[in-house]
C-alpha cells in the first residue's frame, strides 16, 4: 500500500479500548510500518457509567446476550470517535478484549472490522491477535514492535524499557541498536501483572473509577504479609514471553479484604509495583531507563514505589515527548500499516510464537 503522495509513509488511524474500560483512544500516525515519520491528531471518547457496566457484565464471556450488547456498545463508540478523523488511509481497530486464554479457548476481542470499514469508508485492519494464538503464541502483548519504533524515533542508543500500566501491566525491553524488531535480541516483552487493580477495589468499596492521584494509597500502609503471598504466585517465576487475562489475579482483592480502604489501596499499589520489579529480573541486561505509559503513570504513589524498587530512572513517556495516554492507540495505527504491507507484528521474543507472524485481517469498505 502506497500513500496518496506516492511515498512509503501513509497516515494511519489507530484505536484502543483497554481492559480498564475507561473509554476509546484514537490517534493518527504517519508511518511506512518501519519508521515513525510523525504523530498526528488524537481523540478520546469516554464510556458512560451505563456503558461501562454493559462491558463489565460481558467480561470473561464468549457468546451470549451480554456479549452482543457489549459488542454493539463498542462498535458505536468507535464509529462515533473515529468518524471525527479525516485523511486516514487505513484504520487499526483492536476492539475490546473480553477474554484472553491463549492456552485455552483462545483470545476474544469484540468489534466488527467489516462493519467499521463500511461506516468509515476506509480499510480497517482488525483481529490482530488470533493468528498469533493459532500458531502457539500468547497473542499479547502486541505493542512491542511499536515500542521498538518509538525507541529509534527518540534516538535511543542503549537498551531501555517501556512499561505500560493499564488494566494489565506489560514490559517491553528494547535494544534500539538492532534495526528489525523481529530480529533476535531486539525485544523481550511480557505481561508483568495487574497494574491498576485499585480501580476494581475503589469501584467495589467506594463507587469510584480510580484512586485519583494515589490519594487513598498515600494515606495507607502496605501489609507485608499480603504482598509476600501475592509474590508467591507461580506466574512470577514463569519465564517470558507470557501474558495475563484481566481477571487472572482476582486473588489480590481477597488478600486485602480485611484491610481498611487506605491500607488495601496502598498494598495493592505495592503489589503492582513489585510485580514490575520481579519482571525486570528477566531482562537480558538492565535498561538505561524505564519509560512509563498508561494510566498508572499518573499515580504518584505508584511512580514513587517503582522508583524505589528499580535500579534505573523511572519516568513517564512524556519525558521523551511521547503521549502516554495515546501510545497504545498509536501502536495499532502502526501495526495496521505493518499488516497491510505483509510485515510481522509479533515474534518469539514478544509473544512466544514459534516464528515471526503478521496478525490481523483487512476489511475494505
Amino acid at each position: 500500500m502506497k500513500g496518496k503522495n506516492g511515498q512509503g509513509s501513509i497516515p494511519a488511524l489507530g484505536a484502543m479500548s483497554g481492559t480498564s474500560l475507561d473509554g476509546v483512544d484514537a490517534a493518527m500516525v504517519v508511518t511506512d510500518g518501519n519508521r515513525i515519520e510523525s504523530f498526528g491528531k488524537t481523540g478520546y471518547r469516554a464510556y458512560s457509567p451505563a456503558e461501562r457496566e454493559i462491558l463489565r457484565a460481558a467480561l470473561g464471556r464468549w457468546h451470549d446476550d451480554d456479549v452482543a450488547q457489549a459488542a454493539d456498545t463498542v462498535q458505536a463508540a468507535h464509529a462515533a470517535l473515529l468518524g471525527e478523523f479525516e485523511d486516514a488511509e487505513l484504520v487499526g481497530f483492536h476492539g475490546q478484549t473480553l477474554a484472553h486464554e491463549p492456552r485455552g479457548r483462545g483470545t476474544h476481542q469484540i468489534g466488527d472490522g467489516e462493519a467499521l470499514a463500511r461506516a468509515l469508508g476506509v480499510p480497517v485492519v482488525w483481529d490482530f491477535r488470533a493468528a498469533d494464538v493459532a500458531m502457539g503464541g500468547e497473542g499479547a502483548p502486541l505493542a512491542p514492535f511499536f515500542h521498538h519504533a518509538c525507541a529509534r524515533h527518540i534516538g535511543a542508543k542503549r537498551p531501555l524499557a517501556f512499561l505500560n500500566l493499564g488494566g494489565v501491566g506489560n514490559l517491553t525491553w528494547v535494544d534500539p541498536r538492532i534495526e528489525a524488531p523481529e530480529a533476535e535480541g531486539a525485544l523481550l516483552a511480557f505481561d508483568t501483572g495487574p497494574a491498576e487493580p485499585i480501580n476494581d477495589l475503589v469501584g467495589q468499596r467506594l463507587g469510584l473509577d480510580c484512586d485519583r492521584d494515589g490519594a487513598l494509597a498515600r494515606q495507607g500502609r502496605v501489609l507485608d504479609g499480603a504482598l509476600e503471598l501475592f509474590l508467591a504466585e507461580s506466574y512470577f517465576s514463569r519465564m517470558p514471553p507470557k501474558s495475563l487475562d484481566r481477571d487472572d489475579f482476582s486473588v489480590m482483592l481477597d488478600l486485602v479484604r480485611g484491610l481498611s480502604d487506605a491500607d488495601a489501596a496502598a498494598t495493592m499499589t505495592a503489589m503492582a509495583a513489585a510485580s514490575v520489579m520481579r519482571g525486570m529480573e528477566h531482562c537480558p541486561q538492565p535498561p538505561e531507563r524505564v519509560l512509563v505509559t498508561g494510566g498508572g503513570r499518573l499515580n504518584p504513589v505508584m511512580m514513587r514505589m517503582l522508583g524505589a524498587c528499580l535500579d534505573c530512572p523511572v519516568e513517564p513517556v512524556e519525558a521523551v515527548d511521547l503521549d502516554g495516554d495515546m501510545l497504545e492507540a498509536q501502536a495499532f495505527a502502526y501495526l495496521a500499516v505493518r499488516v497491510a504491507r505483509g510485515l510481522p507484528t509479533s515474534a518469539p521474543s514478544t509473544t512466544g510464537v514459534p516464528a515471526p507472524v503478521g496478525g490481523g485481517q483487512i476489511s475494505r469498505p
